[in-house]
């Protein structure tokens, strides 16, 4: 069997910072960062993506739908 790996794209011009797929990622790969996007807001970034496991659990929680995941399955 294949494992699964993740990637996630964050579309920081809708993103509000609201943190909800910080709390929601098992693996802790997003984190809210410093900078701010073209509406005053800060956004969340993925700090750790090597981490990422594809789950959408960061996806499913977002409120405005910014958040994307591709899966890929990588041969062992």
């Amino acid at each position: 069997m294949g494992k699964i790996r993740g990637a996630i794209v964050v579309n920081t011009d809708r993103c509000k910072g609201c943190s909800l797929c910080v709390e929601a990622c098992p693996a802790r790969v997003i984190a809210l960062g410093k900078r701010v996007n073209v509406h005053g807001y800060p956004f969340v970034e993925a700090v750790n993506e090597d981490a990422c496991i594809g789950c959408a659990s960061c996806a499913i929680v977002c409120p405005d739908g910014c958040i994307t995941v591709y899966r890929k399955k990588m041969e062992e």
